[in-house]
């Protein structure tokens, strides 16, 4: 089995052409382990190539409303008109309370909503 880094797109495309044909490959199996091994190359080169930068709450809050259809009335309904306006605009940071209803009625986890992030200035 010869298997080299990935190092480069087409490196990365080869990979993928190969994962595909060896996709559901038993485990244990000769073709199984490149599969594992691939899979793991890939995973490593897509991590380095293209970093997803963790979000900020008011990301997280704005990726919720578009994933899943939500507006700024039903945010303002959620922890109240003037807060909504302000959080979004990043003038006022999120309160516990807050955090708290937007993570148990949107699903946004938590961990993501109690991070410190940069609010407007003036």
């Amino acid at each position: 089995m010869h298997i080299h880094p990935i190092r480069t797109d087409t490196d990365h495309e080869g990979a993928l052409r190969e994962i595909e044909a060896l996709w559901g490959a038993e485990e244990g199996t000769e073709a199984g382990d490149r599969l594992d091994v691939l899979v793991t190359l890939v995973e490593a080169y897509e991590s380095r190539r293209w970093p997803i930068e963790p979000l900020d709450p008011v990301e997280a809050i704005e990726t919720a409303m578009q994933m899943n259809g939500y507006t700024r009335a039903e945010l303002a309904m959620l922890i109240g008109q003037p807060r909504a306006t302000e959080v979004l605009a990043r003038k006022r940071a999120l309160t516990l309370p807050m955090i708290r209803k937007i993570a148990s009625r949107w699903r946004v986890p938590e961990k993501v909503l109690v991070q410190e992030y940069a609010l407007a200035k003036g």
